[in-house]
């Protein structure tokens, strides 16, 4: 991926896609599956120029609003695969960015969503940050609990030897939390502060149910 090294590489003007309880974190990989026409239309528009779409959260269900209002966070990607199907959907891959915050929502004549980001809060997101105090060891011992609670099995070579940041994006990502706890791990201030709320996340999920006990 094209490397972004400051805010001010990041459009002005910004489509969003909301979808309520899917996470994007910078440096993350999300794969979509588009078949909705004004998001097969998002895309389009994101192919023929930047490439970039933000994911964001909505605050309400869309069954309940016809336009459901968006989270304050959300973080900006760009499409790093596509794909096309013979029905007619996009198979895409987004590779997060950086996140940023809705200072407004633009009035247009798309029929996908557009908004006007603050990036200018996140830019530390452009940064890898480095391993240092991770504390992985405390991360797999509430994942090994939340995952005997829930009777699954994980691929422990790969979890003891992914990088930090990728194992965290990935269990961020992809674990099936609330969408306020999803929220809660994007708005997280700092890399550590994500660190703690994931391990703090899987800890309470892994707890045993009242008058159960977790799985050896």
């Amino acid at each position: 991926m094209r490397p972004y090294h400051a805010t001010s590489d990041l459009p002005s003007q910004l489509a969003v896609f909301p979808l309520s309880g899917v996470l994007l974190l910078p440096r993350g990989q999300l794969p979509l599956n588009v078949f909705e026409p004004r998001y097969l239309a998002m895309v389009d528009a994101a192919m023929s120029g930047n490439r970039i779409i933000g994911m964001i959260q909505t605050r309400e269900p869309e069954s309940q609003a016809l336009t459901p209002a968006l989270s304050a966070v959300g973080c900006v990607g760009r499409i790093t695969s596509y794909s096309e199907t013979e029905d007619g959907r996009y198979l895409i891959t987004l590779t997060g960015i950086c996140r940023f915050r809705v200072e407004d929502e633009l009035k247009v004549d798309t029929p996908f969503r557009q908004v006007r980001p603050d990036y200018n809060p996140f830019a530390g997101d452009l940064v890898v940050m480095p391993e240092t105090d991770f504390p992985r060891e405390r991360l797999l011992d509430a994942l090994r609990g939340y995952l005997s609670q829930r009777d699954l099995k994980a691929d422990w070579r790969s979890v003891m030897s992914a990088p930090a940041e990728t194992l965290v994006n990935a269990l961020a990502m992809l674990c099936p939390f609330e969408p306020a706890e999803k929220q809660a791990l994007l708005e997280a201030p700092g890399w550590m502060e994500r660190v703690e709320t994931l391990v703090a996340l899987l800890e309470m999920a892994g707890l045993p149910s009242p008058g159960g006990s977790t799985l050896n």
